[in-house]
Parts: structure tokens; C-alpha cells; sequence
């Protein structure tokens, strides 16, 4: 069986197949056609492909092959009817994408909906990619703010440690935390799931609560539930003292398929200290911050805001390994000993990320907002 890797519309600058996994692919049996140019914006030159076995073509040959894998879903009239789509198309943010694949006829997995159970981890994509991107939050935090992450002591006299507060304490929150406290700060973190309060601490942060008068926050998938309007008038009121006695202020806080939950209006932004930064890393979907702007830097009230913007995306090298690893795995369970395509609705790592097949939306979530 072929599998074509198309190359990315920028400003995408990942590719979902790199050449140090292709050794996996011939184990699966499978061959991969990748368009000529496809990993260049990632450090992978047409000749790593062909070393490591590739066939390297054209955009046509490579959407042409029975399964294309992508990060961003190629335009839909490209692909051929019935071939295997596995890609990220944001499913729940952009459901009429789904609806238009499976009007094609083409059967897509969207690798954000794949399950949170311990044998789907290492297929979890939006993990790989949370990872990557709590860790470049903080060194664009650190990169901003006029003074020092660490304490530091010289014979000119001791620089106070910066404080760091990360809302959120998700994959990309947690690697924030942990990346921060290695830099020297003094970190905060806060998530309404108070059962996260053991992983902030156990990465050397103090853990803030704020009393929202609920139980527990955490749906069956693991996500932060959103919270009431009453809700998020407290919280935003319980947090506002904890970020304007902060240096740095990086939030993560997402619901999947929803607007960003706002948690520091303009009003607070106002009483933060001169040259505080916000990393703002929901910028893309409505933003935590009021200020922020997707992929901007805006300076209000003396505070600087970063809206982030596909983050993985500027770590291409390392963010395109991790994610061909997850599809590569995927792909171990999705083919057959022959490396024939085996759609078994049994098996829930199969099942779940199934958004569209034979014609027809599959994803109950995906139907429900389409509805």
C-alpha cells in the first residue's frame, strides 16, 4: 500500500512523515511517496527521503495514493474518493470541513479526536504537540520580560527570581510549569481540576486554589468542562490579585470546540506591573487575554501580550518527528499484516478518531455541532 505526503500550505511549516521513521513504514508495509520539497521548511532535504528508501514526486502523485497523511487536510476537490484521509483538521472548530471530506467521499481520521486511554498515547498528537508548545511559551516569555528568569547573586549585587503564573494545567501548562521552574522562576499554577494540584506541585510550583463552589471539573475525556457565566466572573475575580503580583503571566486554558475562555480582562491587564508579559497561548481560538491578537505582539498598559500562533510550527524539525510517530503508530494499528487498510470499528483506537466514512459524518461530536 502507498502512503502519500503531500507538502504543506504555508505558512504550515511541519510535514507528516520524516525520514528517520521511514524504517517503520517498510515494517508496516507500506511505501511512501512524498511531493518533492515536502520537508523542506523542516530540515528534510528530498535526498534524506530517498536514502531512507522514499519515492519523492509530484503534489498529484502524492494525493493520488490510497492514504495521504497531513497536518493541515489538503483542499478536499485534490483527494480521490475513497481514499484514507489522517491528518488534523481541527474537527470540532472547523466541522464543515468534515461534512465537505465526506461529501468527496474520502474517509478521514482526525487525529485530535483519537482517545485519551493509556494504549492511545503515543498516538495522542495533540499531547506531542501541547508539549512543544508549553515549552516555547516560556522561552518566549523569558525572551520578552526586561529581567531575569533566576535568581542570580554576583558581586554587582542579587537579581530577584521572576514569577511566573501559568493558567491551565494541561499537558502544555504542565510543560510550561516544568520548563520555567528549570529556568529559575518562581512559578504559580492554577487549573479549576483541583486533582492537578499534585503534578503542578510535584514539578516544584505552588499550586493556587481558588474556591469556585464546584466539584469536579474534569470531563470523561480528560478536558477541563467549561465553565457557567457566574462561574467565570469569580474565577476571573479570584485570579486578578495572583496576576498583577506576577511577572509573567502564561495561559492555556482551551475547551475543545469552544471559544477560549476569557480569564484576564483588559481591566486587569490595566493593574499588572510595567513590563509584565502575557503569553497567551489560546490566541487562535478567542484568547484568554481581552488584549491579545493571533500572532501578534501587543504592548497595552506598559504589559507585553504575545497571542501565540501555531507554536508547534515554529519547532517544525522536532514537532514534525514527534507527530510522524504518532501516524506511524496509527497506522500500525489501521493496516492489516499485508498493509491493507482494516477499518474495525471495535477497536476504539480505530473508532474514535473516525470523522467522516463512506459518504457520511461519522463523529458523533462532529454531527452534533454540524446540527
Amino acid at each position: 500500500m502507498r502512503v502519500g505526503v503531500p507538502k504543506e500550505v504555508a505558512p504550515e511549516s511541519r510535514v507528516a512523515a520524516v525520514p528517520e521513521v521511514l524504517a517503520k513504514f517498510k515494517r508496516a508495509g507500506l511505501e511512501l511517496l512524498v511531493e518533492s520539497g515536502a520537508g523542506e521548511a523542516s530540515g528534510f532535504s528530498d535526498e534524506d527521503y530517498r536514502e531512507k528508501g522514499a519515492s519523492v514526486g509530484t503534489r498529484e502523485e502524492a494525493l493520488a495514493c490510497p492514504i495521504v497523511l497531513a497536518v493541515e487536510p489538503p483542499a478536499t476537490e485534490s483527494l480521490s474518493k475513497d481514499s484514507i484521509l489522517i491528518c488534523m483538521p481541527d474537527p470540532l472548530g472547523q466541522a464543515p470541513r468534515i461534512a465537505e471530506l465526506a461529501r468527496q467521499g474520502v474517509t478521514c481520521f482526525a487525529m485530535e479526536l483519537m482517545p485519551r486511554i493509556s494504549r492511545a498515547q503515543s498516538m495522542d498528537v495533540l499531547s506531542s504537540m501541547a508539549n512543544v508548545a508549553g515549552y516555547k511559551a516560556v522561552l518566549l516569555a523569558a525572551a520578552q520580560l526586561p529581567k531575569l528568569f533566576p535568581l542570580m547573586m554576583t558581586a554587582a549585587g542579587t537579581v530577584r527570581p521572576a514569577k511566573v503564573f501559568i493558567l491551565g494545567a494541561g499537558v502544555a501548562g504542565l510543560q510550561a510549569i516544568a520548563t520555567a521552574r528549570r529556568l529559575g522562576a518562581i512559578v504559580e499554577g492554577y487549573d479549576i481540576r483541583s486533582d492537578t494540584k499534585e503534578q503542578v506541585e510535584s514539578l516544584g510550583a505552588r499550586f493556587v486554589e481558588f474556591d469556585l463552589g464546584i466539584g469536579d471539573m474534569q470531563d470523561e475525556g480528560g478536558y477541563a468542562k467549561e465553565l457557567t457565566d457566574e462561574q467565570k466572573t469569580l474565577q476571573a475575580k479570584l485570579m486578578a490579585e495572583a496576576i498583577q503580583s506576577s511577572d509573567c503571566v502564561i495561559t492555556t486554558a482551551q475547551v475543545p470546540g469552544r471559544k477560549a475562555p476569557l480569564l484576564i480582562p483588559a481591566e486587569v491587564v490595566e493593574g499588572m506591573k510595567p513590563g509584565s508579559v502575557i503569553v497567551d497561548m489560546a490566541a487562535d481560538s478567542g484568547g484568554n487575554c481581552a488584549l491579545s491578537e493571533p500572532g501578534q505582539e501587543v504592548v497595552a498598559h506598559g504589559v507585553t501580550i504575545i497571542g501565540t500562533s501555531n507554536l508547534p510550527g515554529t519547532v517544525s524539525q522536532s514537532c514534525s518527528t514527534l507527530y510522524a510517530n504518532n501516524l506511524i503508530t496509527f497506522l500500525a494499528e489501521l493496516v492489516d499484516d499485508e498493509g491493507q487498510p482494516n477499518l474495525d470499528m471495535e477497536n476504539e483506537v480505530i473508532a474514535g478518531p473516525l470523522a467522516c466514512h463512506q459518504g457520511e459524518v461519522t463523529h458523533s461530536r462532529i454531527l452534533e455541532i454540524l446540527s
